[in-house]
């Protein structure tokens, strides 16, 4: 990272150095390390990157400053359950259908629907049982939190095609 006068200066920006010189936008890559210190700019290594989910920013030390564990625990459950959601509403007309007149939902939506419930259940349990923010973005940055049931596409139901089930559903037919 450059900096000039204290401030990080951009690459591919116009900037005006100490000098009082304007510089063009590809200055800085075509200048060499003594043209810049003469134009008074420094260069420093940048900054450790560190997830603004689960952090404020870091210490003089470079120690991480942690978000409220309680506060993000209750985030993260709400949006594991938004997730689920998501999930979920695609196949929720044919359950309502079944609800209202009897006909059948097809083969495999209700497994897939409890496989995402429990999921989503697995994974609220496993946020919570996380003590400190350093656990909880471990879990939800590790491999096991994104990971949901594959949604597959249904499987009709008997004697019946998916479009049929829908144009007629659409129709109002049902």
């Amino acid at each position: 990272m450059f900096i000039l006068l204290g401030r990080p200066l951009a690459l591919d920006v116009p900037f005006t150095d100490a000098g009082g010189i304007q510089r063009p936008a590809n200055w800085l890559r075509l200048a060499s390390p003594e043209e810049r210190l003469a134009a008074g700019i420094t260069e420093e290594p940048d900054p450790i990157p560190y997830d603004e989910r689960f952090y404020w920013g870091r210490r003089e030390d470079g120690s991480l400053i942690p978000k409220d564990h309680e506060q993000l625990v209750q985030l993260w459950q709400d949006q594991t359950r938004q997730t689920a959601n998501t999930l979920l509403t695609p196949t929720d007309w044919q359950i309502i259908r079944e609800s209202d007149n009897g006909r059948p939902t097809a083969s495999g939506i209700k497994e897939e629907r409890e496989a995402i419930r429990q999921a989503a259940g697995e994974k609220n349990q496993a946020i919570a049982a996380t003590t400190t923010t350093d656990e909880l973005a471990q879990y939800i940055t590790g491999q096991l939190y994104p990971v949901w049931p594959p949604n597959q596409p249904p499987v009709p139901a008997s004697g019946t095609t998916i479009a049929s089930d829908i144009s007629s559903a659409d129709a109002g037919i049902d």
